[in-house]
């Protein structure tokens, strides 16, 4: 009888699981859904207001008109601020309408509006808002990204991932590396050795992963192999979730030197040998420098059969005040690394 009651408690946890999952599940459709219409209103309206602009001669002061007389027919609802409006006649005039439906109606409207606010190329518009979809972004962690200008640095690394990785796994892999890698929100001086870099990166761990991007996951610093019986240590250890791979990542305070690509070459035998699980994919490499000369690193890197790539790093140019407040909490962190739930925002 004590055997019958405990399996009928392990199979209602489990029911009660799965149904608490569902739950949520149909609650972030609801949501996105929700989302979707408000979005699709908005470029309506905003396609509307600029057709008679532009057909009727209607003048700027329309919104402040329209404004009131939609405040008192729908004082429930935001979002008719004489502000809001006018994104709405911005938004229409830089999208499609199937754009819309197809990409930037999955994005909540204050995601929106930064995008409008920060970017004027369509390319790079339209790059961020799929980003967002596909990482779960939240609206600080889109600004941040935005104002570290990620989409010139993405997949800018000086790589050998052509020769040394399989088609899928080159291509993914070169994507994620960026060149420069934005550290400056470790505040440091010129004058600093690597040990204090390697400190200062992970005391801001939480940042370090942002810049570093989705799917990395912090292993150890000063990571121990023996080697031959002798004694060698991994600057920085990570593993990508994506890529299923060890990333040993090595600092330099300096420019880039021809020698430390062999070492990072020795890191990765020793890494594949001693940490790599059978199904585990070939580990990468990334040397981080003060700065690198393109054609030295490209031959450095051009016979070696480990997966390498170079970038730079910036310590200065630190970020603005208003940046350095909005940067993203634990929770929003999390958001970026796949546990996401989007609200339904509004620009007013």
């Amino acid at each position: 009888m004590a055997n019958d009651q405990h399996s009928i408690a392990e199979g209602y946890d489990d029911f009660l699981r799965d149904l608490k999952e569902r739950i949520r599940s149909a609650q972030v459709r609801a949501v996105l859904a929700v989302n979707r219409e408000l979005v699709l209103l908005y470029w309506q309206i905003g396609r509307d207001i600029l057709t008679r602009q532009q057909q009727q001669g209607w003048g700027a002061k329309v919104i402040e008109r329209l404004s009131a007389d939609l405040r008192s027919s729908f004082p429930e609802m935001k979002g008719f601020s004489p502000r809001n409006l006018k994104y709405m006649r911005a938004f229409a005039e830089a999208y499609e309408e199937s754009f819309v439906q197809q990409v930037v109606a999955q994005i909540p409207w204050g995601h929106n509006v930064r995008i409008l606010d920060l970017i004027k190329d369509p390319t790079e518009r339209s790059w961020y808002a799929q980003q967002t979809i596909q990482y779960g972004w939240s609206r600080n962690v889109l600004v941040h990204q935005i104002e570290s200008g990620l989409y010139r640095r993405q997949g800018k690394a000086t790589t050998n991932f052509d020769r040394t990785l399989p088609k899928p796994q080159s291509e993914l892999a070169q994507q994620l590396l960026k060149d420069p890698y934005n550290f400056s929100f470790l505040s440091l001086g010129k004058e600093v050795l690597e040990r204090d870099l390697e400190r200062s990166l992970i005391d801001h761990i939480r940042d370090f992963l942002l810049e570093l991007g989705v799917g990395f996951a912090f292993v150890g610093s000063q990571y121990h192999l023996e080697v031959g019986g002798q004694d060698f240590y991994i600057d920085l250890l990570f593993y990508h979730l994506r890529l299923r791979c060890y990333v040993v990542v090595d600092l330099k305070m300096s420019d880039f030197q021809p020698e430390f690509s062999g070492k990072m070459n020795f890191y990765l035998s020793a890494a594949d040998d001693l940490l790599r699980h059978p199904d585990d994919q070939p580990s990468i490499g990334i040397i981080l420098c003060k700065s690198k000369n393109q054609a030295i690193a490209e031959y450095a890197l051009r016979d070696l059969n480990k997966p390498i790539g170079v970038s730079a790093y910036q310590l200065q140019n630190a970020l603005p005040e208003q940046l350095k407040s909005s940067l993203p909490t634990i929770e929003e962190l999390e958001d970026v690394l796949g546990t996401v739930s989007i609200k339904t925002t509004d620009a007013e």
